[in-house]
Protein backbone atom coordinates (compact mmCIF):
# COMPACT_ATOMS: atom_id res chain seq x y z
CA UNK A 1 0.00 0.00 0.00
CA UNK A 2 2.84 2.37 0.89
CA UNK A 3 4.57 1.88 -2.49
CA UNK A 4 1.27 2.54 -4.30
CA UNK A 5 0.90 5.82 -2.45
CA UNK A 6 4.47 6.82 -3.33
CA UNK A 7 3.75 6.00 -6.98
CA UNK A 8 0.60 8.14 -6.96
CA UNK A 9 2.44 11.07 -5.38
CA UNK A 10 5.28 10.74 -7.90
CA UNK A 11 2.81 10.68 -10.80
CA UNK A 12 1.05 13.79 -9.50
CA UNK A 13 4.36 15.62 -9.08
CA UNK A 14 5.50 14.65 -12.58
CA UNK A 15 2.22 15.83 -14.07
CA UNK A 16 2.46 19.13 -12.18
CA UNK A 17 6.06 19.57 -13.36
CA UNK A 18 5.10 18.86 -16.99
CA UNK A 19 2.19 21.30 -16.72
CA UNK A 20 4.47 24.00 -15.29
CA UNK A 21 6.99 23.43 -18.08
CA UNK A 22 4.24 23.69 -20.72
CA UNK A 23 2.93 26.93 -19.16
CA UNK A 24 6.48 28.36 -19.17
CA UNK A 25 6.92 27.36 -22.81
CA UNK A 26 3.65 29.04 -23.82
CA UNK A 27 4.58 32.17 -21.89
CA UNK A 28 7.95 32.20 -23.68
CA UNK A 29 6.06 31.88 -26.99
CA UNK A 30 4.00 34.98 -26.09
CA UNK A 31 7.25 36.80 -25.28
CA UNK A 32 8.86 35.77 -28.58
CA UNK A 33 5.74 36.98 -30.43
CA UNK A 34 6.15 40.37 -28.74
CA UNK A 35 9.96 40.52 -29.07
CA UNK A 36 9.84 39.75 -32.79
CA UNK A 37 7.22 42.48 -33.24
CA UNK A 38 4.78 40.09 -34.91
CA UNK A 39 2.00 42.64 -34.28
CA UNK A 40 3.42 44.76 -37.09
CA UNK A 41 1.83 42.29 -39.54
CA UNK A 42 -0.45 40.10 -37.39
CA UNK A 43 -3.11 40.47 -34.72
CA UNK A 44 -4.39 38.35 -31.87
CA UNK A 45 -7.65 39.28 -30.15
CA UNK A 46 -7.75 42.52 -32.15
CA UNK A 47 -4.30 43.66 -30.98
CA UNK A 48 -1.91 44.37 -33.83
CA UNK A 49 -2.35 44.56 -37.60
CA UNK A 50 -5.88 43.37 -38.28
CA UNK A 51 -4.94 42.44 -41.88
CA UNK A 52 -3.15 39.34 -40.54
CA UNK A 53 -5.33 37.82 -37.80
CA UNK A 54 -3.90 34.75 -36.08
CA UNK A 55 -6.82 34.11 -33.71
CA UNK A 56 -7.61 30.69 -35.21
CA UNK A 57 -4.23 29.75 -36.68
CA UNK A 58 -4.00 26.69 -34.41
CA UNK A 59 -7.23 25.37 -35.99
CA UNK A 60 -6.03 26.02 -39.54
CA UNK A 61 -2.36 24.97 -39.51
CA UNK A 62 -0.41 22.12 -38.01
CA UNK A 63 2.60 22.82 -35.80
CA UNK A 64 4.85 21.81 -38.71
CA UNK A 65 3.10 24.22 -41.08
CA UNK A 66 3.46 27.07 -38.57
CA UNK A 67 7.16 26.18 -38.19
CA UNK A 68 7.63 26.17 -41.97
CA UNK A 69 5.99 29.60 -42.26
CA UNK A 70 8.75 30.88 -39.97
CA UNK A 71 11.63 28.99 -41.53
CA UNK A 72 10.71 29.17 -45.23
CA UNK A 73 7.91 31.68 -45.73
CA UNK A 74 8.60 32.07 -49.45
CA UNK A 75 7.89 28.39 -50.13
CA UNK A 76 4.83 28.42 -47.86
CA UNK A 77 3.48 31.55 -49.61
CA UNK A 78 3.91 29.83 -52.99
CA UNK A 79 2.32 26.63 -51.68
CA UNK A 80 -0.71 28.46 -50.27
CA UNK A 81 -0.85 31.06 -53.04
CA UNK A 82 -0.51 33.83 -50.46
CA UNK A 83 -0.11 37.25 -52.03
CA UNK A 84 -0.05 39.32 -48.87
CA UNK A 85 2.42 42.20 -48.91
CA UNK A 86 4.91 42.68 -47.49
CA UNK A 87 6.03 39.08 -47.66
CA UNK A 88 6.74 37.40 -44.35
CA UNK A 89 10.46 37.37 -43.51
CA UNK A 90 12.26 34.16 -42.58
CA UNK A 91 13.11 33.61 -38.93
CA UNK A 92 15.73 30.93 -39.56
CA UNK A 93 18.14 32.54 -37.05
CA UNK A 94 15.61 32.39 -34.22
CA UNK A 95 16.91 29.98 -31.55
CA UNK A 96 15.22 26.57 -31.79
CA UNK A 97 13.81 26.82 -28.26
CA UNK A 98 12.24 30.19 -29.08
CA UNK A 99 10.78 28.90 -32.34
CA UNK A 100 9.40 25.84 -30.53
CA UNK A 101 7.82 28.09 -27.90
CA UNK A 102 6.34 30.41 -30.55
CA UNK A 103 4.89 27.46 -32.47
CA UNK A 104 3.43 26.00 -29.26
CA UNK A 105 1.85 29.35 -28.40
CA UNK A 106 0.38 29.82 -31.89
CA UNK A 107 -1.02 26.28 -31.74
CA UNK A 108 -3.15 27.33 -28.75
CA UNK A 109 -4.93 29.92 -30.88
CA UNK A 110 -8.01 28.01 -31.98
CA UNK A 111 -11.60 28.68 -32.88
CA UNK A 112 -14.00 28.33 -29.98
CA UNK A 113 -14.82 24.71 -29.32
CA UNK A 114 -11.70 23.27 -30.95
Amino acid sequence: MHSVMIGVVAAVLLAASAEAQEKAKLERGRQVYAEQKCTMCHSIEGKGNKKGPLDAVGSKLTADEIRQWHLDPKTMAEKTKSVRKPAMPAYAKLPTADLDALVAYLQTLKKDGQ
